[in-house]
């Protein structure tokens, strides 16, 4: 009997131990470089609560954040929405004290950053600018420092609505499957433009047979993510209210499906956001804002093609982004006009969301990552 409570104990301390090293990362527009901006919690993966464990003070409106693919570094946009600003900067994150340390920051080579992503090896880091439309490349040393950028390039055309599409607003910057491509949804011209990735040149966006796929005049491409088999790319619309949905090979995009986001009751100012899929590939998850303040579930087909499943709230208002737990058990929102943050627990037979945990208030969260250690 007394070695049956030893084998309960160890167990439930093992339980334990698993269940608590998984992390959340938030970004924030916090507008004062003397509070935090830059919050880590750690998640709970078996009630879903979120507990403070860290933060950083001493830099201004990270805004969006993306990890190194071993987790060590933290690169941030920073200077976000500052008037003629904006910068790139690195932190590195030790999970056994739990601290955040800051390395370095880098313009970003054109105002108002919204997205960093990182190639696989760890040597590139790549931003997208949104208000002057521009995409720049960094290297990144072996220590996370990030070098100044060795490619800026400028884009200019916009499209059909003068208000919010007077020129090019590139919002995200997204690699291939197998890193060769890099594509960026660009909000303000109504393209998802494409480059080549070689990344041993010193310069490694080249000039890619197809430079850009079109999308619906007006629609606003926002984010964008491939399915886990590398063959379909789905795209969220912002102004549209749309997933559009690609079949993808070789650098090359082609149509499948435009499906909406949001239910028959919102006729109008769309205003989506975000978009991931559930890591076995059977589910699509994508974020309204404005009226709506939702989730809209997807069931994913054998053809790639959307079904609509059911709409969740977000139980706050405006989630900018959310993001995925490496395992897909949890979903977190990060709802930037209610200041506060959101957990679901995902229902992995049906793809359906049930909120978990308590509610944290972070003000002003804009971004969420996570990841297990």
């Amino acid at each position: 009997m007394k070695n049956f409570f030893i084998l309960i104990i160890t167990i439930c301390t093992c339980i334990n131990i698993y269940s608590q090293n998984t992390y959340a990362f938030f970004g924030s527009f916090n507008w004062d470089k003397n509070t935090e901006g830059i919050y880590v919690y750690q998640l709970d993966t078996i009630s879903g609560n979120l507990s403070k464990v860290s933060a950083f003070k001493g830099i201004s409106n990270p805004s969006f954040l993306t990890l190194s693919p071993d987790g060590k570094y933290i690169f941030a946009c920073t200077e976000s929405k500052t008037k003629n600003e904006g910068s790139v900067s690195s932190f590195k994150f030790n999970p056994e004290n739990k601290t955040l340390t800051f390395i370095n920051s880098q313009k970003s080579g054109g105002e108002n950053p919204v997205y960093l992503t990182v190639h696989k090896n760890g040597k590139w880091l790549v931003n997208g600018n949104y208000t002057e439309g521009s995409v720049s490349v960094y290297p990144i040393l072996e220590n996370g420092k990030i070098e100044p950028y060795v490619q800026n390039f400028q884009f200019s055309e916009g499209s059909l609505d003068v208000n919010r599409q007077d020129r090019s607003h590139i919002h995200s910057t997204v690699f291939s499957p197998n890193f060769d491509y890099l594509f960026l949804p660009d909000l303000g011209a109504d393209k998802i433009r494409t480059y080549q990735f070689e990344n041993e040149k010193a310069q490694p966006l080249q000039e890619a047979k197809i430079s850009f796929t079109k999308t619906t005049l007006g629609s606003g491409p926002r984010h964008f993510t491939f399915h886990p088999n590398g063959k379909y790319a789905y795209c969220i619309e912002e102004m549209g209210g749309a997933v559009s949905v690609y079949s993808y090979e070789n650098g090359k995009l082609s149509d499948l499906q435009r499906i909406n986001t949001h239910s028959e009751k919102y006729k109008d100012n769309f205003e989506s956001s975000d978009v991931h899929i559930s890591p076995d590939g059977k589910f699509l998850y994508a974020s309204n804002r404005g009226e709506e303040n939702n989730i809209a579930i997807f069931s994913i087909q054998n053809n790639g093609t959307l079904k609509i499943l059911g709409y969740q709230s977000v139980k706050g208002r405006h989630p900018r982004t959310f993001a995925l737990d490496p395992s897909g058990k949890f979903l977190i929102t990060a709802n930037t006009l209610t200041n506060d943050v959101t957990v679901f627990k995902r229902n992995t037979e049906t793809g359906l969301l049930k909120k978990v945990g308590k509610k944290i208030k972070i003000r002003n969260v804009s971004c969420v990552q996570i990841r297990k250690y």
